[in-house]
């Protein structure tokens, strides 16, 4: 497994996405053995997410000592859920740390790959530029990576300013703005207090309120900075606490409802406390409460976003949009409010073009995508799939383990040195998982996740992305955290096929 430079264009493995779960498949893989890397990402930068989104209110929803790795914990964090701007700089501290960016290819736009069966290996195909060739793929394109846009009449006319929050243009000017935002997800949580402050008019329409509970955000004194510093057994601790908290409220209480009924019960009933606390107008609190059980979608912190709808120059719509004008959109109760800027925050298209965001053909002519779609969306342990030979997705169906995606990255990682410690061991260079090993896995997650709110609770409402086009919640894992990282260094090595390939490079 000791890392061999090819000629130019073949590698030992590609990674697509320079995010946060490319650059922790790279550190794993260099600590493997394998350093002849290439991470293509499609964007200017690395990051990822924290690349992409630059939207004012742009922060964590995590708490910062828990959305980082754990090996490379961040002392200086400066709040409690730290501005997207720290996660960037995070970011690029990682990857110069770990020497990481001499692997990047920044505006390499992939569009597909395709397992050559003679060759054995991935040829890769980048937009503009030749095909590259790899003995491993993988890929980390993030679960919200391809922005969603909204399919209304008329939106091609609008002849002001339309904004996608991906796509943030901080060149234009909010202040005496008639802005409309359409969308009430956990981005407009963060978004819509920000815009509140400068525009002289705001709309925002909803399609379907959110759970919002406090967020216990406070500034982290540099004391306690230095002190994370010089002693890191306190700042881990402090990693424990959070993410004990996360375990035992927030997923319990959606992945285990029908045992913790109560837990999300009250959870739910927080919300409405909040909500009551900010609002006093009862016909605008009925508008922004949910009809859908806690943890349908995806709950978010706030202690402004409530608030900022009783402000008079901000008003809440409900009523369905008919049709965008040049300068206005109307309801479908006929009525029309002018506007001269469009800010979309409309999400994520997940599982029409995101799992997997590029074309991915295996053994046989298998499309990921169309057998995914066709079939139901699985993938063993949440990384590796069937008739896919040297192959790890690692934003895929229930792959998703806790709240903060950094404990996804770190059982994959786990997952990772146990695969390729048997591939060496065996003098092996070929792996695929088997059938019978994902058809077992994939009837274990259905099976728990008859437990969750998703099934067990009213979400008919909620139109939650997580559901797919099957009607399953196959996005999180519904197991502990503790179980998917002990499950990652210990599966089955027999869930694997190993083998020699005959073809040399």
């Amino acid at each position: 497994m000791a890392a061999q430079h090819h000629r130019a264009g073949h590698y030992d493995a590609v990674i697509v996405g320079a995010g946060f779960g490319g650059m922790g498949a790279a550190i794993q893989l260099e600590r493997l053995g394998l350093d002849n890397l290439a991470i293509l990402e499609r964007e200017d930068d690395l990051g990822g997410t924290w690349h992409v989104n630059r939207y004012p209110g742009l922060a964590v929803d995590i708490a910062s000592v828990t959305y980082s790795y754990s090996f490379e914990p961040n002392p200086y964090w400066s709040r409690l859920f730290a501005p997207g701007a720290e996660l960037k700089r995070y970011a690029e501290h990682v990857a110069d740390k770990y020497d990481l960016r001499r692997h990047m290819r920044f505006g390499a736009v992939v569009e597909g790959a395709r397992w050559d069966e003679d060759a054995q290996r991935w040829e890769i195909s980048i937009q503009g530029e030749p095909p590259v060739t790899a003995k491993y793929l993988l890929t980390a394109t993030g679960f919200l990576s391809q922005p969603h846009l909204p399919d209304i009449d008329g939106i091609d006319s609008f002849a002001g300013k339309v904004i996608h929050t991906t796509a943030w243009d901080a060149d234009h000017d909010l202040t005496g703005t008639r802005t409309a935002i359409v969308g009430t997800g956990a981005t407009a949580v963060q978004l819509i207090p920000e815009v509140a402050r400068r525009a002289a008019e705001l709309t925002v329409y909803q399609r379907t309120p959110i759970w919002v509970l406090p967020k216990v955000d406070v500034a982290i004194p540099g004391v306690v900075q230095r002190l994370f510093a010089r002693v890191p057994a306190v700042q881990r601790a402090a990693r424990a606490v959070s993410s004990g908290i996360l375990e035992a409220v927030m997923v319990s209480a959606v992945l285990h409802f029908k045992q913790t009924k109560l837990l999300n019960k009250g959870a739910a009933a927080a919300s409405r406390g909040h909500l009551r606390a900010q609002v006093g107008d009862p016909e605008l609190r009925r508008q922004l409460t949910p009809d859908y059980d806690f943890g349908c979608k995806r709950p978010t912190f706030s202690n402004s976003y409530y608030r900022t709808f009783t402000r008079p120059h901000v008003r809440l719509e409900t009523e369905t949009i008919e049709r965008i004008e040049p300068n206005a959109i109307v309801t479908a109760d006929g009525r029309r409010t002018e506007i001269d800027t469009l800010i979309l925050a409309t999400g994520f298209n997940l599982w029409d073009v995101n799992f997997p965001a590029i074309e991915i053909i295996g053994r046989e002519g298998r499309n990921l995508g169309k057998w995914w779609r066709d079939n139901r969306f699985q993938a063993y342990e949440g990384v590796s799939v069937p008739q896919f030979p040297n192959y790890l997705t690692l934003a895929s169906p229930y792959s998703y383990s806790g709240l903060s995606y950094f404990t996804t990255i770190e059982s994959q990682m786990a997952h990772m040195e146990r695969l390729f410690g048997e591939v060496r061991r065996r003098g092996a260079d070929v792996f695929e998982v088997t059938e019978r090993a994902n058809g077992r896995f994939l009837d274990r997650m259905t099976e728990k996740l008859d437990d969750s709110v998703f099934y067990g609770g009213s979400c008919q409402t909620a139109r939650s992305y997580y559901f797919n086009q099957h009607g399953e919640a196959a996005i999180l894992r519904p197991t502990s955290t503790a179980d998917a990282f002990r499950e990652a260094r210990n599966f089955p090595l027999d869930d694997y096929r190993f083998g020699a390939s005959s073809v040399t490079t």
